[in-house]
């Protein structure tokens, strides 16, 4: 099989193409990305040929050519390009998300490919604010308030629309829980922590676990989510399914890995005014919106995933926070541009 990955340099492509790497049946991988590894990358950057493209740019026309060049042939292509920075920057992160999204379709369609894997997200779900485990027919309509919801609830729509416009196309939607690994330390810092944080409270220094009334977090390792697309690629069976470890994690589990056990609940509305803050003065580089996605998520069923696709997670959730807390602890990264730690060697 020829694979094409588009968006392949970051914490999910990277797994992507170690999974790809150790695949017998996969024969050619290409990987797309805004920043492409070093000439001659280390594994598993070295399982594909690179070519560099902004699916976010202004000239449509070129971008959309490149993409369809780089499909041709290909019998599936794993679309994960997404941006969540800048996030001051509304208009680039729409460009990129959304219209990448469409570009990628009609380069995919060009190029005559019929089966497209799309990575959709928990994000995309409408609240659900139990601890009902909700099916891949619950509504996908996002949470209005945080753009990264709003963005892949609108992707959604855009896969809609496609299916019904070309039904001949099998789109698959994986819509993952929370997803990390080691290596994504170094990135989840600059991205959602910030240099105002010393990195070293992530090694359970914290005295007290401040944590918002009620909420819960469904996670998955980069490694298994990279399972569930090569998955998707093998079985070629449309419609949406949702990836997350078996086990959710609440306040005491997270308290147990940062802060010894010791937790105090806080209202969300306290926390969430504390990020405005810190946002709006660019001290924080995430935006409310994040907390309230956090405090409204819905909690998966994965049967379908497990049924369907045979897939089933490898990691708990526990142990993949455990490991990406140490990873953001020792400045953790690889050679990929946006994995690669800032002023530290790779570890």
């Amino acid at each position: 099989m020829k694979v094409v990955v588009i968006g392949a340099s970051g914490n999910v492509g990277t797994a992507v193409l170690r999974a790809l790497r150790a695949a017998d049946d996969v024969t050619e991988v290409v990987g797309l990305a805004r920043r492409v590894p070093r000439r001659v990358p280390p594994e598993p950057y070295d399982v594909a040929s690179w070519t560099a493209v902004d699916v976010g740019g202004d000239n449509e026309a070129a971008i959309v050519a490149t993409l369809a060049q780089a499909c041709e042939g290909a019998d599936a292509v794993i679309h994960l390009a997404w941006a969540m920075q800048p996030n001051h920057d509304r208009e680039r992160l729409r460009r990129v998300n959304v219209l990448g999204a469409r570009r990628m379709l009609a380069a995919a369609r060009d190029a005559g490919v019929e089966h497209v894997v799309v990575a959709s997200s928990i994000g995309a779900y409408s609240p659900g604010v139990d601890d009902a485990l909700r099916p891949e027919s619950w509504p996908v309509d996002g949470i209005s308030s945080c753009d990264y919801s709003v963005d892949k609830a609108h992707v959604e729509s855009i896969l809609d629309a496609h299916e019904r416009e070309f039904p001949a196309v099998t789109i698959t939607r994986l819509r993952p829980a929370l997803i990390f690994q080691r290596a994504a330390g170094s990135e989840i810092m600059r991205y959602f922590v910030g240099p105002a944080v010393p990195p070293s409270i992530f090694r359970g220094l914290l005295p007290v676990l401040p944590w918002p009334s009620g909420m819960r977090l469904q996670a998955l390792h980069a490694d298994d989510v990279a399972a569930a697309y090569l998955a998707a690629v093998r079985v070629r069976v449309g419609g949406a399914f949702n990836v997350a470890a078996h086990d959710v994690l609440r306040g005491e589990q997270i308290a147990e890995l940062l802060a010894g056990g010791k937790k105090r609940d806080v209202p969300t509305a306290l926390l969430r005014g504390a990020i405005a803050a810190g946002w709006h003065s660019r001290v924080v580089p995430i935006n409310p919106g994040w907390i309230d996605m956090a405090d409204q998520m819905v909690l998966m069923s994965t049967a379908r995933a497990r049924e369907v696709l045979g897939w089933s997670p490898r990691h708990s959730a526990f142990d993949t926070v455990a490991e990406v807390l140490g990873g953001m602890a020792d400045g953790a990264g690889t050679a990929s541009p946006p994995l690669r730690p800032r002023d530290r060697s790779l570890v």
